[in-house]
């Protein structure tokens, strides 16, 4: 079991709802059911043609003592090196529409292990990942070597999920969760008194509430991927197994490919977005002098397509190929790009020429910098 590998430690589960009324205490034990499930499926795309789902679960319903008596199922399923977990919300008298205060999920920790991490962010993941002891984490300091303006590091402890961790013995412990729908992402706090403790964080609306929901309600599964291999962390078909099956009944208009894409290197200062390469506005037009640091130049895209050929990956995306990156976003501008115009360094008859010579697709990268309907007009 996990706790007999030392992954995890006794912790805690929970919900407050509705003006902090809890799922935490002062509740009875309903009732006790299980099931054992060994079936398989065929994905719509993926590395594998079918796909084994084998668990065994373990459901726990229980009732708030109060007056309204209150119901809350917790379902556990155990995966060969893996768990998940989710709330349930079942269909009940006193419970239609409600409002979720706070999820007191928590992970105690077998130790302070090696982590890879990025900073918790209400508003984005493009983060390089950081590599320290979960003790060590510093997400302020990580939060600030990044060129993403729109971002809010909420907690100096704040990591997002998927959470990599290592022990010292050379397990692999992989936090994430699985079929989130209608539900706002899942954060954690490290808290390292008493051990190492990650508590869950939700990313709050601008009243600080979590989620508005009405019952019946399943809560995304959180999961917890256990391996003495990193490969298998990534090779695990837990998260996938508790997805929801598809609803889509005709997939045959899904045509997957891998891709690769002229956007990273901006995010990491290699390169930039405009053409000038100074994010001002009076750069633009006639005026414009070309900086030698644009990403989606001719030359820049051909060298991503010969390798996008040369390994098998069917397209190249490439973002800030057209005008108006000089001052895309903070200015409450109704008109910021046209969508059609490239810079005078990207040739898009030629690249069209190129990657069709070398069988590559070209996806070309639209910005709306929140403007939807400049795009819809257009």
């Amino acid at each position: 079991s996990l706790l007999q590998q030392g992954v995890v430690n006794p912790g805690n589960l929970g919900m407050r709802i509705n003006d902090d009324k809890g799922f935490e205490r002062n509740l009875n034990l309903v009732s006790v059911d299980s099931a054992y499930v060994d079936n398989s499926w065929q994905p719509v795309w993926g590395e594998e043609k079918s796909i084994r789902n084998n668990y065994r679960e373990l459901g726990i319903t229980l009732q708030q003592k109060d007056e309204k008596k209150l119901l809350l199922r917790i379902v556990f399923r155990l995966f060969d090196k893996g768990l998940g977990f989710r709330y349930e919300f079942p269909q009940q008298p006193n419970l239609q529409y409600f409002v979720v205060k706070d999820e007191l999920t928590s992970f105690s920790l077998s130790g302070d292990h090696k982590a890879w991490w990025i900073p918790g962010d209400y508003d984005t993941n493009e983060y390089p990942y950081s590599v320290s002891r979960l003790s060590e984490v510093d997400a302020f300091a990580a939060g600030n070597a990044t060129e993403i303006s729109t971002r809010k590091v909420f907690d100096q402890k704040g990591v997002q999920t998927p959470l990599m961790m290592k022990t010292d013995k050379g397990l692999y412990i992989n936090i994430h969760e699985a079929a989130l729908v209608n539900y706002p992402a899942m954060q954690l706090v490290i808290e390292p008194s008493n051990g190492i403790v990650l508590r869950s964080h939700l990313v709050p609306d601008a009243v600080g509430n979590k989620a508005y929901l009405k019952a019946p309600f399943n809560t995304p599964w959180r999961v917890i991927n256990v391996s003495d291999k990193a490969i298998d962390i990534l090779a695990s078909r837990i998260i996938l197994n508790l997805n929801e099956p598809t609803s889509i009944k005709n997939t045959s208009w899904i045509k997957p490919q891998k891709f690769v894409g002229v956007w990273w290197e901006m995010h990491v200062g290699k390169s930039t977005w405009d053409y000038a390469g100074t994010q001002n506005a009076i750069t633009t037009g006639a005026e414009a002098k070309p900086s030698g640091k644009h990403g989606a130049t001719t030359a820049n895209v051909k060298r991503y397509i010969d390798f996008a050929a040369k390994n098998g990956i069917q397209g190249v995306l490439v973002e800030g190929w057209n005008t108006g990156w000089e001052d895309w976003f903070g200015k409450w501008k109704e008109e910021v790009f046209d969508f059609v115009t490239p810079y005078p360094d990207y040739d898009v008859k030629e690249l069209h020429r190129y990657a069709a010579s070398k069988g590559v697709k070209i996806i070309m990268h639209h910005e709306t910098s929140g403007s939807a309907t400049n795009y819809d007009r257009r």
